[in-house]
């Protein structure tokens, strides 16, 4: 049985539906009752913040897939049910050592809580992910101008499906002790995706760059200022370069990872 974490999260649904149809056993650990997993999947309720509420989830698990930033206790009640291989999702931001930045702490803490777990662990980092222009929709709600920050940074965006994938492979078996970095098939600019999106949804949209102290503004708005702080850190002062094209996700699924206009089509139904 392979318990997957943030189930109904961007990699975490990926994941619980591969898994499913690949007749794979898969629970899908879910904080609401009600909450709908793909047919195969079974869901289970717990919270990640509270370690001891997961031990009916992680009865009869050999395998789990975990997000990081929770507490090191998750790996301690996971052990003691039996669980033998644990594959975590991080980030690149962890390579560094800048536990000053708050994203790269919690990451840098979880890779270290794993690799002293005794338990057999795999690390993927992925880049960011392809999901994260949904955060365009209510702009593209209210017409066809994105305005976004950071217009002078390529990343290499990835599908979380591609993350599912690796995970799922790694799951299997094989990997242990593999540290993984993952990217998209190709490095583009807030402009570059805004302009594949057009040509998805058959809309001239239009891109405009967000200065960064408009964008300090907004997001403080939104968020914790230390989060705000990381992002800039990552992008304004480009302590994290995510630009660079990795052939991991061919190199371990036999295929080539999904371009991010497959992935606009994938969930053009999302933006109308």
């Amino acid at each position: 049985m392979i318990l997957v974490t943030g189930a109904t999260g961007n990699v975490g649904a990926e994941l619980v539906r591969t898994l499913a149809a690949e007749g794979r056993p898969v629970r899908g650990l879910v904080r609401a009752a009600g909450a709908r997993l793909p047919d195969g999947a079974e869901p289970v309720l717990g919270d990640l913040n509270e370690p001891t509420s997961l031990r009916t989830a992680l009865d009869g698990a050999d395998a789990m897939f975990l997000l990081a930033g929770y507490p090191s206790e998750v790996l301690v009640e996971a052990a003691a049910a039996g669980v033998q291989r644990v594959v975590l999702l991080s980030g690149g931001s962890a390579i560094g050592a800048d536990t000053d930045n708050v994203v790269s702490q919690y990451m840098i803490k979880s890779e270290s809580d794993i690799r002293a777990s005794g338990l057999e662990w795999t690390i993927l980092r992925p880049t960011a992910f392809m999901s994260n222009t949904l955060e365009w929709v209510p702009q593209l709600r209210a017409g066809d101008v994105v305005r976004a920050p950071f217009a002078d940074i390529a990343v290499a965006t990835i599908d979380p499906f591609d993350i599912a994938a690796v995970a799922a492979a790694a799951l299997a078996g094989g990997h242990a002790g593999r540290e993984y970095q993952l990217s998209g098939p190709e490095s583009l600019l807030p402009a570059e995706r805004v302009q594949q999106l057009g040509q998805v949804l058959d809309r001239p949209l239009r891109f405009e760059a967000e200065s960064n102290d408009e964008a300090w503004i907004r997001m403080t708005a939104a968020m914790p200022e230390p989060y705000v702080r990381a992002f800039f850190s990552f992008y304004v002062d480009k302590s994290l370069d995510e630009s660079a094209v990795l052939n991991t996700v061919d190199e371990l699924t036999g295929r080539a990872p999904r371009t991010f206009q497959h992935w606009a089509r994938a969930h053009r139904s999302d933006f109308r």
